[in-house]
């Protein structure tokens, strides 16, 4: 499984960047998708997740209401609307993704390289 992050770069304060990961391979099912994001030093950091069932999704709180995720199931992709950034919000941003394939039916999981995200003040 091949999960490939897209969509970063560098954008002023109050901008929007629209982040996209694809998830490709022997896929099964996608049980899972969701963007984290890290800066040096620190611990990775969960923003947003979305499962697939149900469309349930969850934010960490700084990023309610201006961050939203969506999932596309039938090209295995999920996207990340990210709307009136913060500098502080420059990180390295990952995708991840948890599904199955042919020769493991138990949920795993898969993560992109990241992207990096660049908000200037």
């Amino acid at each position: 499984v091949q999960v490939v992050e897209s969509g970063g770069g560098l954008v002023q304060a109050g901008g929007s960047l629209r982040l996209s990961c694809a998830a490709s391979g022997s896929i099964l099912k996608m049980y899972y998708m969701a963007w984290y994001r890290q800066t040096p030093g620190q611990q990775r950091e969960l923003v947003a997740e979305i499962h697939t069932e149900g469309s349930t999704t969850n934010y960490v709180d700084s990023v309610k209401g201006r961050f939203t995720i969506s999932a596309d199931n039938t090209r295995n992709t999920v996207y990340l609307e990210m709307n009136s950034m913060k500098p502080e919000e420059t990180a390295v941003y990952y995708c991840n993704v948890r599904v199955n394939t042919p020769t493991n039916y138990i949920p795993r999981d898969y993560w992109g390289q990241g992207t990096q995200v660049t908000v200037s003040s």
